[in-house]
């Protein structure tokens, strides 16, 4: 007889990518991925959080740290990893270019057909890594289904360099989500508006319940109508990398339980305290609370 499996609160979906981050400081190699940024950040505020992954071989020590974090790692060995470059050529963290030179493909429905979570978080880094399938195959659940736009929209050109282009299947895929991610730059891209409010009604409009719009200085979330809005209090931005990440993972996370607004400061303290660091969110709870009572004005919030 079947073991019954396991729900979890969260369930993070996407291809590892090896990141060669250049600055004007010079360049280094980190681990990325949009699902580790949000798995750790949904982890580390307590949820049971899994990790829907492909990847080679060769960088499998990502998966144990993963696990040592208390996550459940879902797998699949493919012949190469992710390569992604992020060039920032000036000091503005917001400005960057990427490139690919390799990925780890395409998911297919099978992948997440056996994982069950109260929500799901789509963190894709380009187009056709998370197919419309896979998309209905979420909706099938019984789940909240949350997606990064920039998986959707980014293109690799010739030359490698990743651009946005027309989303064809835009309709199609929104219509099925409940939560939307974009940066300031997407939404423009989608939208035309520079005007976050105004681009985030847009989008409501395609489908989603809740968009999330992350810019320089903090997060917009428009849910039920109503917009709420909360900075970012980042000492450093030494871990600008998997910001957007980082937010809608704490974001989603914080939802089970919390009203959109309560959830929007939470996701902009973890996210300021990640940014703090490279790499994944590490911090404890303690140390979003302590955030939150020292710059958000919240008191007994854990």
């Amino acid at each position: 007889m079947e073991g019954k499996r396991t729900l979890y609160d969260v369930a993070a979906v996407g291809n590892y990518t090896k990141d060669t981050i250049i600055t004007p400081e010079g360049s280094r190699q980190i681990d990325g991925g949009g699902f580790r940024y949000a798995a750790h950040a949904a982890a580390g505020l307590g949820y049971k959080v899994a990790a829907v992954t492909r990847l080679a071989a060769a960088d499998s020590h990502v998966l144990d740290a993963l696990e040592e974090a208390g996550i459940d790692v879902y797998a699949c060995e493919t012949p190469e990893s992710t390569h992604m470059c992020l060039d920032y050529p000036t000091h503005d963290v917001d400005k960057r270019i990427l490139t690919v030179s390799s990925t780890a493909g395409s998911f297919a429905p099978i992948q997440v057909h056996g994982v069950d979570a109260k929500a799901f978080v789509v963190s894709a880094s380009i187009r056709g890594e998370v197919p419309l399938e896979v998309i209905r195959d979420l909706r099938s659940k019984d789940t909240t289904i949350s997606l990064d736009v920039q998986g959707f929209i980014r293109v690799a050109a010739p030359d490698g360099r990743l651009e946005h282009r027309e989303w064809w299947e835009k309709r199609a895929v929104l219509s099925r989500v409940d939560i939307l991610k974009a940066d300031a730059v997407e939404a423009r891209f989608l939208t035309g508006e520079t005007d976050l409010e105004t681009a985030a009604k847009q989008l409501a409009a395609l489908g989603p319940s809740e968009i999330i719009l992350s810019h320089s200085d903090g997060l917009l979330v428009l849910a039920d109508g109503e917009i709420h809005q909360a900075p970012f209090h980042a000492k450093s931005l030494v871990g600008r990398s998997g910001r957007g990440d980082t937010c809608v993972g704490s974001y989603v996370a914080r939802r089970l339980t919390s009203p959109p607004a309560e959830a929007t400061v939470w996701a902009a303290a973890v996210a300021s305290l990640k940014m703090e660091q490279e790499g994944p969110f590490s911090g404890t709870i303690d140390d979003v609370v302590g955030l939150l009572e020292k710059e958000y004005g919240m008191v007994h919030c854990a």
